[in-house]
Parts: structure tokens; sequence; C-alpha cells
């Protein structure tokens, strides 16, 4: 039998730590085949780049979870449900899309006790697959994003939305920056502003951005708030996403112990 050859598709992708966890995974569980990054401009390619790459399964992330929606022959019921997609496989010539970041992100903020209300900073891809599994644990859900457009979905399931233009601040337990702000520079996720108004009456605050202290969360120590980034839910959606790829082989805590040495390499 052939090896078989996982990816992560994105733009951008080169900071990815995806292919070094699953690779450890693979190794240590003797599992054989081998998980790469391509660089993805055009989600509309999203299915005949699979094809041509001859993968048998790829992570999405950032800005390709609505494409690779779009992408999937069939999808699974919660995957149907928020229209968002971020893990692939390949079986006999169609493809099958899944979501594992919502399970991950709501085992990534269990920690956080005596939490009900959550402020989402943007309204993409993944605030899209969180919003609706936190709402259905029991959390309230803020969505905050800079334009409009994109709100209009979530204003429609009935969440509370706001630009930056018309936001009516209130008390939030959890602040969330779910953007791409301060992946790449120095951005925060808000005007400043904003953010000293919700920060300082948190009990917490959560970047899905992970492998950097990102403006947003240099903000909230300054206002002496328990910062939490995004390795977790990275390490927790991955594992999932590999129960997948493996057809549920291996165990969550069998896959986490190898997963996990990714975040100390």
């Amino acid at each position: 039998m052939a090896k078989e050859l996982f990816a992560i598709f994105g733009n951008p992708v080169s900071h990815s730590k995806s292919p070094l966890m699953h690779n450890l995974a693979f190794q240590g569980l003797s599992y054989d085949a081998c998980y790469t990054r391509y660089l993805l401009e055009n989600g509309s390619t999203l299915k005949e780049t699979f094809s041509n790459l001859k993968l048998k399964g790829v992570n999405v992330t950032v800005p390709h979870k609505e494409a690779a929606f779009n992408a999937c022959d069939f999808l699974d019921p919660f995957a149907q449900k928020i229209g968002v997609v971020n893990t692939i496989i390949e079986k006999e010539g169609k493809l099958y899309g899944y979501n594992t970041d919502a399970p991950g992100f709501l085992k990534a903020i269990s920690e956080f006790k005596e939490v009900k209300t959550v402020l989402f900073l943007g309204a993409g891809g993944t605030a899209q697959s969180t919003s609706r599994i936190l709402r259905d644990e029991g959390y309230e859900i803020t969505l905050l994003n800079r334009s409009a457009p994109r709100l209009e979905k979530y204003k429609k399931e009935g969440f509370r939305t706001y630009t930056f233009d018309d936001f009516v601040p209130s008390t939030y337990d959890l602040v969330i920056n779910m953007t791409s702000a301060g992946l790449e520079d120095e951005s925060l996720p808000a005007p400043q502003a904003i953010l000293n108004r919700v920060i300082p009456s948190s009990k917490a605050c959560v970047d899905v951005i992970y492998g950097k202290e990102t403006p947003f969360l240099k903000l909230a120590k300054t206002y002496d708030k328990p910062t939490k980034d995004g390795s977790d839910m990275l390490l927790y959606q991955g594992i999932i996403a590999f129960e997948y790829f493996t057809q549920s082989h291996y165990t969550f805590e069998s896959i986490k112990s190898y997963m996990q040495k990714a975040f100390i390499l």
C-alpha cells in the first residue's frame, strides 16, 4: 500500500505547525503517511489542487474554509449546518468534509469556569463554526466585525451583532480574537478605544492565533487579564482531524501524546 499524503491548504501557510504535529503522530503511531503544507492562493482551485496532488486528506485554514465547504461532495451534519469545513478526506474518489475547529475550540476554553457571555472579534470562518457550537453549549455570543455584510448571516440566526461604528459595549466574560490581526503584523482586531472598554471587565482574553504573543494579548496583559493563545485549539482540532484521517484507529490520548510534542520542539 502506497504512503498516504496529507496537507494543509491556506494563505499564509508557512507558519503552520500542523505538518509537524501530524508527522510526529504518524511516526509515533507507525502510520505510513506524510503531511505537508501547500500555499493555496485561490480557494476556487481547492478541489482540483487536492486531486492533482493525489492527497488522501487536508486541513484547511484561512481564508479557504468556506471554499472547502463548497468543494466537498458530502458533508457531515455539523459542517452542513455551519457552512464551514476545515478537514477533508477522500473516500473512493469523493471528498468528505468536516469541521474540527469548533469541538477543538470548545475543549480549549473549557478551562475557563463560570463563563457565560462571549465577545467574538471578527466574523469569518472560525467564528462561523465556533459561534454555533458555543451557543449550543449555552454560551451567549456577541459578534463585533469591521463591516456589516459578514454579520448578516449571524443576525439572521439570532446572534447579537455590531460593527465598529454602532458597537454598544456590555460586559463579556471572554473576549476572543477570531481574526488574523496580529499574525504577521502588529495590528489589533478592533480599534483600541473599543478594546479598552471591553477588556477591563472581562475574565480572560483568548486569541485563535498561536505561536506568538499578539498585540491583542499584550494589551490584555496590561490589564492583568489571563490570556490564552490558539495552541490548545490547534492541538485539539488537529487530534480530531487525525482521527478522521486514520478512520479512528487511535485514541484521542494516544494521538495527543505525540502531537503535543510539536509545541515544545
